[in-house]
């Protein structure tokens, strides 16, 4: 069963005790948080729309963001300040809304506004390829495992696969998506090769990689969809969206298994790295389901200090873990991010 696996896989390269040995089952009190505030990064002059990090680089995090730029971060960890941005990748026009890490460390991929795609060399913080071919706005942009293919979606309603060299390979039309293409990813497991994307016309399509024809379409939400996210194992992945519901599928049976209610419009989803849990961006704040009870064992706020009691608290729009599982990263749209660090499981 692909969920007792990523258990035993979680559990099994884990430090951390199971939840019921740090509180019980019931809904943790502020004294039992498990995550720590540590502080924030400060920099972009824009939403923060996605986060990256590495284990190639553990010092080392990438955001995108509105302001058309992504930072490339040097995390000091002090009590201030997290961190300071190092340099800027500077070469899109319009907002960036997503960026990934390729697994070597070595390269950045990004998706914009404007249209394109652009490869960015993190060495030199330069742009070695630009992707040309969407009509519309690029939404979301994901590596394959072994980072030979590329693939994007965007509000044209289109999913492109394209080689690292640029040139678009393939674009996926026939059963489609019938609105704006939000989110797509791979599956790391080359055992089962496919492509997870997620639009809004509320569905959450599996693709085969080998013919790019759809395996699975899975239907239940009832809004729009912002993200979707596979498991490490590629057992599973989770979708979230307008409706406030993250709803977790089987990919390998291709099932609903369950769903879990946020209670506010998710805007990511993104599964920790050795724990069998899964964080998603709920409106302003961040919970933390724990996939075995399907118990919240946390929900992360900012403190927010206003004077104006009607103005609109910053959401949350993207979330990273670091390669460890120890650091959780939150981009919102006051322009900061934020991190909370795990205080379990630490050696």
């Amino acid at each position: 069963h692909p969920q007792e696996f990523y258990f035993r896989c979680a559990s099994s390269f884990s430090s951390c005790h199971s939840v019921r040995d740090i509180g019980g089952l019931g809904p943790p009190t502020k004294s039992k948080s498990i995550h720590l505030y540590r502080g924030t990064l400060k920099g972009h002059s824009g939403w923060v729309t996605q986060i990256a990090t590495t284990p190639q680089f553990p010092d080392m995090i990438l955001s995108a963001s509105r302001d058309k730029t992504i930072i490339m971060w040097k995390l000091t960890r002090d009590e201030t300040s997290y961190g300071i941005p190092q340099r800027a990748l500077k070469g899109h026009s319009h907002f960036v809304s997503d960026v990934v890490i390729s697994s070597d460390g070595q390269f950045a991929l990004s998706g914009s506004w404007d249209g394109t795609l652009r490869l960015w060399d993190l060495t030199t913080g330069t742009t070695t390829r630009r992707f040309v071919g969407h009509t519309k706005d690029v939404l979301s942009v994901a590596f394959s495992a072994d980072n030979r293919q590329i693939v994007s979606g965007s509000r044209d309603k289109t999913i492109k696969l394209w080689n690292t060299l640029g040139v678009c390979k393939y674009t996926i039309q026939d059963d489609s998506h019938t609105e704006w293409v939000s989110c797509v990813r791979f599956s790391p497991n080359s055992s089962n090769p496919i492509i997870v994307s997620c639009g809004w016309d509320k569905t959450v399509k599996v693709w085969n990689l080998a013919n790019c024809k759809l395996k699975t379409n899975h239907i239940g939400h009832t809004g729009y969809l912002n993200t979707v996210t596979v498991s490490p194992d590629g057992s599973l992945c989770a979708s979230g969206g307008k409706d406030g519901q993250a709803m977790l599928w089987d990919l390998n049976e291709g099932k609903h298994l369950y769903t879990l209610d946020g209670g506010d419009n998710i805007n990511a989803l993104c599964f920790s790295p050795n724990r069998y849990w899964l964080c998603a961006a709920t409106g302003p704040s961040i919970k933390i389901w724990d996939l075995e009870g399907k118990i919240i064992v946390d929900e992360l706020k900012q403190d927010i200090i206003t004077t104006n009691s009607k103005a609109e608290p910053p959401q949350c729009t993207s979330l990273a873990w670091s390669a460890d599982g120890q650091t959780l990263f939150a981009g919102y749209t006051d322009n900061l991010i934020r991190v909370w660090q795990v205080t379990i499981g630490t050696r």
